[in-house]
């Protein structure tokens, strides 16, 4: 039997959920007047201990061994984790949003090229054409910018991108572990990290506690959490092409919030990301639909 449209109702919206929260990560970024590594740092503690909080609800205390003892699998998704979360805010600091929102909707075909190399699985001609529309959306946003900071930003967007992009195909190839658990303790290592380059911990008051707080309970936590649970119901390729769906909400809450306009080369580059990412969504979705049909 096909799985019930309800699951696959409520995976794809808590997928969407998930995206929604984590393209609020701009927005807090602009808020906080913190050195990166300070945001890194308080973002990782109350995410952390959120998640932490989540997995002793879902599976126990017993559940919290998994952190000490996270195996090789869990070790090295929450490793290559942290490096994505370790790049991602100075990125976010040292180039336009667009820029870094664009390099992310190209996560799922990297991680399609990814499992190919590794794993052997071959993506379909319509992932393949969809890659070279987004690539060459990349080369229009990368062509535009300047030289210094944009470059720098640009490079951390790439790092973060290989770093989640390898995280996804290890998650694929160990099936066993606990991402929760990961999720947990790549936040604690991201904050472990962060410690020894944070200027401005003595600086963060109450209010910045409040934001930082949010910052990791809401983009962070709960974004992941609806994508762990999203992505039981759904196939892993689809959760990760509707999580992409953070990308053209980056730019909006920074339009809405501070009135900050992309640049035209940022925008087409973009238009051609979504373009591609869409597409190859409703395909999928199409392709899904005739097979079912065919099979009733």
């Amino acid at each position: 039997m096909g799985q019930p449209r309800s699951e696959r109702g409520l995976g794809i919206a808590l997928v969407i959920s998930a995206a929604v929260a984590w393209s609020t990560a701009p927005f807090f970024t602009r808020l906080l007047p913190f050195d990166p590594w300070t945001i890194l740092f308080w973002r990782g503690v109350f995410a952390g201990g959120l998640i932490s909080v989540f997995l002793v609800l879902m599976q126990g205390r017993a559940a919290l061994w998994q952190l000490v003892v996270p195996g090789k699998g869990g070790l090295l998704v929450a490793s290559l984790s942290t490096i994505g979360m370790v790049s991602f805010i100075p990125a976010l600091q040292m180039t336009n949003v667009m820029n870094v929102a664009v390099l992310i909707a190209t996560q799922p075909f990297v991680a399609a090229a990814l499992a190919w190399l590794w794993l052997g699985e071959a993506a379909t001609w319509r992932t393949l054409i969809a890659s070279l529309i987004a690539f060459a959306g990349v080369v229009i946003t990368v062509g535009g910018v300047h030289a210094g900071a944009d470059v720098d930003g640009l490079a951390l967007s790439c790092l973060m991108v290989l770093a989640i992009s390898g995280m996804t195909v290890v998650v694929r190839r160990h099936r066993e572990t606990s991402m929760v658990a990961a999720a947990a303790l790549s936040n604690f290592l991201g904050s472990l990290v962060s410690l020894p380059f944070a200027r401005d911990i003595a600086h963060v008051g109450g209010n910045g506690l409040v934001i930082l707080a949010m910052f990791g309970c809401l983009q962070v936590a709960l974004g992941l959490t609806f994508y762990m649970l999203g992505s039981r119901l759904l196939p892993s390729g689809q959760a990760s092409l509707i999580a992409t769906l953070e990308t053209p909400l980056m730019p909006f809450w920074i339009w809405v919030a501070f009135r900050e306009i992309p640049a035209t080369h940022a925008l087409i580059g973009g238009t051609l990301v979504i373009g591609a990412v869409v597409a190859d969504i409703v395909g999928d979705a199409r392709k899904r639909e005739g097979a079912e049909t065919a099979s009733s």
